[in-house]
């Protein structure tokens, strides 16, 4: 069943249109392995304005697993879905020991180079189905370059908690014999802000615990989504207008942290030179000004991982009249959700070369999906007492 995920079909047509239909989606096999990734008390770090810090070793957690697999067979496809501060993986049972090294040697470089524990942990599909949860999953094409994984069902989440609830610190350990290998990993974009004056940037989290209304549910959100902010297109924070490379050298020592842990002089000056250059082939060159473009389409700004996870532009009166959609749905007993409204996004990369590899994920400023969920476990607290 390794090749259960390449397999899949690709539908390309709107999401509501997906939800519509749940013959579309199918049960992960219970040998794979649900992975999560998730750094300790970012909330923590996010208040001290590390929130940038947080955002790329999430993103670093899911270049990790994808450069892993490579050199196991190039063929392997995975799910895997950005949270802003971890990740999670749907990995099958032939590669989970070498993905969990090579993650937890990842964990050690962080808990090294940022003083942050990276939670790393897995739960077998077999056991979270024995607890009466599901997960099904289909593909969605959302244009001609980005295809993304859509789950319903709670088992991530259940996984998720599991991991967290049985973490230990201790439980952070190197693997000598085995070396990080972040190649790919970018962070050289400015705060993005929306392409409209006076339009903000609202992350969302959204879930509905009932399995069996989910699909319904979620199709209600999008289609409320599309009506008050438009299409994906039309709604999307990432625009060729509004990006701007950093070429601050602060901005690239931080990447250089990240990859690779020390500091390194040649690394430093080579980059800031390409990125320095970098703005100026954006501006000038056909070329890119095409990746610009890849790149706007690449962002993952929508994922459905059990849950709604998305980042939107829009204006004060839209976000308004969204949040009293989903006061009403939450007042209903039919979702619990956080958001977090800040002026701008962030974007870190992926980036295997310039033409179609290349991977985008988005979050907001001022911590962004972090922020978000914070409101949403207070309301999860609130709910229980």
């Amino acid at each position: 069943m390794i090749g259960f995920y390449a397999n899949l079909p690709k539908h390309f047509m709107p999401l509501r249109d997906l939800l519509k239909d749940e013959s579309l989606f199918e049960g992960v096999p219970k040998d794979w392995h649900i992975v999560v990734t998730d750094i300790e008390n970012s909330s923590k770090a996010v208040a001290s304005g590390r929130h940038n810090d947080i955002n790329l070793i999430a993103t670093g957690s899911i270049i990790t697993v994808l450069n892993e697999i490579k050199t196991i067979d190039a063929a392997i496809k995975v799910p895997y879905f950005f949270g802003g501060d971890g990740a999670t993986f749907i990995i099958p049972d032939e590669i989970i020991p070498q993905i969990l090294t090579a993650l937890n040697t990842y964990s050690a470089h962080i808990k090294k180079t940022a003083n942050l524990n990276l939670r790393v942990g897995s739960v077998i599909l077999d056991d979270i189905y024995s607890n009466n949860v599901t997960a099904r999953i289909a593909k969605l094409r959302h244009n001609e370059y980005l295809t993304t994984p859509i789950i319903i069902g709670n088992g991530l989440k259940f996984a998720e908690a599991h991991i967290k609830d049985t973490f230990k610190s201790s439980d952070i350990t190197e693997n000598d014999e085995h070396l990080i290998n972040l190649t790919g990993m970018e962070c050289r974009w400015d705060e993005i802000k929306p392409n409209n004056e006076g339009d903000k940037v609202m992350c969302l989290l959204l879930s509905c615990s009932d399995e069996t209304k989910q699909a319904q549910v979620y199709k209600s959100v999008m289609d409320e989504i599309n009506y008050i902010f438009g299409t994906l297109d039309e709604r999307r924070p990432i625009t060729t207008l509004k990006l701007k490379l950093n070429t601050s050298i602060q901005k690239i020592k931080k990447e250089m942290m990240t990859k690779i842990g020390k500091y390194d002089r040649k690394y430093l000056i080579r980059n800031w030179l390409i990125t320095v250059f970098g703005k100026y082939y954006f501006k000038i060159f056909p070329e890119g000004k095409r990746y610009l473009f890849r790149v706007t389409q690449l962002s993952d700004t929508i994922m459905l991982d059990g849950a709604i996870n998305t980042v939107i532009s829009g204006n004060d009166k839209q976000i308004r009249k969204f949040q009293i959609f989903l006061d009403n749905m939450e007042f209903q007993k039919e979702i619990t959700y956080g958001i977090h409204v800040t002026h701008a996004s962030i974007m870190s990369c992926y980036v295997q070369d310039r033409k179609e590899n290349h991977i985008h994920f988005v979050d907001g400023t001022e911590g962004g999906y972090t922020t978000a969920a914070m409101m949403f476990k207070q309301k999860l607290v609130s709910k229980i007492n």
